[in-house]
């Protein structure tokens, strides 16, 4: 017996949000979390990782916040009429859901360079048809 698979992406945007009257100036960039293959008759989740880069001029606290993508808890990354649902968890153990602060948490750091670690996870036997899944997430940099 063979299994279908489905290879998942998943994409970051990205919105700064500072005040005007912040004396740091802030950017951020993201590096895709790609999944890779899924295979829907696996018992085990399917784990990635991926990461987001915030850069500073001058040491600054900040939050970072993930919006829900295409739903909301869990996410879902989408193909045509076809979802698979995953999540982004702040955590390598993936216990505590990444998001906006208000629906799930948010992720606080002091520092002018900071790489944060996004762990993802997509549930196991979710029966899909194959094909390349994706999602786009806005991070939200609140200084």
């Amino acid at each position: 017996m063979t299994s279908a698979v489905s290879r998942a992406a998943f994409l970051l945007a990205c919105v700064l949000g500072g005040s005007p009257a912040s004396a740091a100036t802030c950017t951020v960039q993201s590096v895709s979390l790609i999944f890779g293959a899924y295979d829907s008759l696996s018992p085990v989740a399917l784990d990635g990782v991926g990461e987001i880069n915030v850069d500073c001029d001058v040491e600054t606290s900040f939050t970072v916040g993930l919006a829900g993508g295409s739903g909301t808890d869990p996410r879902q990354m989408q193909q045509g009429a076809s979802a698979l649902t995953y999540n982004l968890y702040t955590d390598a153990s993936r216990t505590f859901v990444w998001g906006d602060g208000v629906a799930g948490n948010a992720v606080s750091a002091t520092g002018t360079t900071v790489d944060l670690p996004v762990y993802g996870r997509i549930a196991p036997h979710q029966n899909v048809p194959a094909g390349e899944y994706v999602d786009t997430i806005v991070i939200t940099v609140s200084y």
